[in-house]
């Protein structure tokens, strides 16, 4: 009776290690992260996007692949275009993106972000080609504008979303830096030169109303003449000057004391 006992126990002990083992091998527990989706799939067919949490699915061949939803950049680096006047540069490029529709993008392409990269660059040399040197340096907001309007419609397909498309980095080779650097100064030194031009004609003109208003009005000479003495006064210097042309305001009278004087002298 003891040994029927003890085999049922093995027994029973034996069924529940099976069980557990099978029960285990038919539940699935997966956990999705925040900011990304499941793709589930069953025997390598696709059932469903599971969202972040923890997820429990019966039964055998469960397999899940998480695809990230969060905003991130692709680098499009090193770029060897033509501008729309033959000139060569290297551009990089940095695209803003996010997956929207995580089912395209596995199941519509082979590599998304390769499709992605491939889509900019070619965006670049369409858009570029057609812009000259001088307008690129001067409009990257706008070619920026360009490049998106072109590499949108294209990710959309794959679901993929792209917020912005900018030029980061436009490289020249060592002869076209230096042609550049010339010409920028050539401009500087051409724009200082026109301002000194300006300058002094603005001057020359001042002094020549100057000139015609002293010479309607010559007693203005003499309280210019006095302001300048009592500034200089003012600041502690010694002002010595001759006025071989001074302008007297008002002549003296034949009655006046200093004519008096003169004739009892004279006589």
């Amino acid at each position: 009776m003891k040994y029927e006992i003890l085999l049922i126990i093995g027994i029973a002990m034996i069924a529940a290690i099976f069980g557990f083992a099978f029960v285990k091998d038919l539940r699935h527990a997966f956990i999705v992260p925040e900011g990304y989706a499941g793709m589930l799939y069953h025997k390598g067919k696709f059932v469903k996007v599971l969202g972040a949490g923890r997820h429990i699915r019966w039964g055998r061949h469960f397999t899940l692949d998480a695809q990230d939803l969060r905003k991130a950049a692709l680098l499009v680096a090193g770029q060897e275009v033509l501008t729309a006047d033959n000139v060569g540069l290297k551009l990089s490029l940095l695209v803003t993106y996010h997956v929207t529709d995580p089912v395209k993008a596995a199941h519509e392409t082979q590599n998304w972000q390769g499709d992605l990269y491939n889509v900019a660059q070619l965006a670049l040399r369409t858009v570029v080609g057609g812009v000259a040197v001088e307008a690129l340096l001067n409009q990257r907001l706008e070619i920026g504008a360009q490049l998106l309007a072109r590499v949108q419609p294209e990710a959309a397909k794959i679901g993929i979303n792209v917020h912005a498309v900018e030029v980061k980095d436009v490289m020249f080779a060592a002869d076209l830096k230096r042609a550049f650097a010339e010409v920028l100064k050539a401009k500087q030194e051409g724009q200082a030169a026109l301002e000194r031009a300006r300058g002094e004609s603005a001057s020359l003109r001042n002094l020549a109303n100057a000139a015609r208003v002293l010479e309607g009005n010559p007693a203005l000479m003499n309280l210019r003449l006095m302001q300048s003495l009592t500034a200089a006064q003012n600041a502690g210097n010694t002002l010595v000057l001759g006025l071989p042309g001074f302008v007297p305001l008002k002549k003296a009278n034949a009655g006046s004391p200093a004519t008096d004087t003169e004739k009892s002298g004279a006589s």
